[in-house]
């Protein structure tokens, strides 16, 4: 016996579309950046335990949507971990 079909598509919606990664985030707030609080610690090349924190397992720097660093500390980070790569400090 074949299967009935449902003669109106366009009604029919899947949960996945309602929960669409392009609509608008109701909850919108803002992470502060963990080098420019009070008390943070300086990024300089010779903190080794800071930079590796920002790298990853194979040596590559974190991108800053995902340690929440500013534009401008991660600049500074970059750059100073490249340095310490330079003096093979790293």
């Amino acid at each position: 016996m074949p299967k009935r079909q449902s003669g109106n598509k366009k009604n029919k919606q899947s949960n996945f579309a309602k929960l669409s990664i392009f609509q608008p985030n109701k909850y919108k707030f803002k992470k502060s950046c963990p080098l420019s609080v009070k008390g943070a610690p300086e990024v300089d090349y010779k903190n080794i335990k800071l930079l590796k924190k920002y790298m990853s397992e194979n040596g590559k720097i974190l991108p800053s949507r995902i340690t929440n660093v500013s534009q401008k500390k991660q600049r500074e980070l970059s750059l100073s971990i490249k340095r310490a790569r330079n003096l093979a400090l790293l």
